[in-house]
């Protein structure tokens, strides 16, 4: 704990981006801001469920369960997935038994599925290799964005990451950094991460909910950990 930070790579949160990422143009090229091991940055090895349609996964990837209103466009197929780069200020290496030990510490006692489904993802990861690049979000990602295949619709996410960059302005200057360039951006974070862009949004009765949003428009509550999606789509 004096040597590390708080680094949660919660694959379940894929439930949540995949209806944004099966509307996109495809196949995709994926940046993910804050990737620690670069769980997230596998959603088309995962299953899902969301209740009324599931997503059969490969033999042996987890199934992430997701509950949704009735307003969500639930996606027929997972993403195709061509190119995939994460960026994080100390990348978590998945063949570390010590990296590994340290994301399995960070999933909460009780919360005995999560630990399974991070488990599982690890073990892909391992397989698939995902390259996640040592550098900082303000200084790094339009290195990054450059190197994207231009045959690809490029996409640049991040979920529970930026409430860590501070001051505000400095969200505020990655956030037009993304804006500026071809990608597409999606975010999933607490709304006061970036309060402008959330004031659009309904309320929800659900306290902590992270907010999720297509370039800087509001599309769906969510529950931190990818557990249900309220979508409403502001556009």
């Amino acid at each position: 704990m004096l040597s590390r930070t708080t680094q949660t790579n919660e694959p379940a949160r894929c439930a949540v981006l995949l209806p944004v990422l099966a509307q996109l143009p495809q196949p995709l090229a994926l940046i993910e801001v804050g990737a620690s091991a670069g769980l997230c940055l596998l959603p088309d090895f995962y299953g899902y469920d969301y209740g009324s349609m599931r997503l059969a996964p490969s033999a042996g990837a987890p199934v992430f369960r997701c509950s949704g209103n009735g307003a969500l466009p639930l996606p027929a197929a997972v993403p195709r997935v061509v190119w995939r780069r994460g960026l994080d200020l100390n990348p978590i290496d998945p063949h570390s038994a010590a990296d590994v030990a340290w994301l399995e510490t960070l999933v909460w006692p009780e919360q005995e599925g999560r630990l399974r489904g991070l488990q599982a993802a690890i073990a892909i990861a391992r397989r698939e290799r995902p390259t996640v690049v040592k550098g900082d979000l303000s200084t790094d990602l339009e290195a990054l964005i450059a190197a994207a295949p231009q045959d690809a619709t490029l996409v640049v996410f991040h979920t529970a990451v930026l409430a860590y960059v501070t001051p505000q302005q400095n969200r505020d200057r990655f956030a037009d950094v993304v804006r500026r360039s071809r990608a597409v951006w999606i975010s999933n974070e607490a709304p006061g991460v970036f309060p402008a862009l959330s004031k659009p949004a309904p309320p929800t009765d659900a306290p902590g909910s992270f907010l999720l949003m297509r370039d800087g428009v509001p599309l769906a509550w969510t529950r931190p950990h990818g557990q249900s999606i309220d979508w409403f789509d502001g556009r």
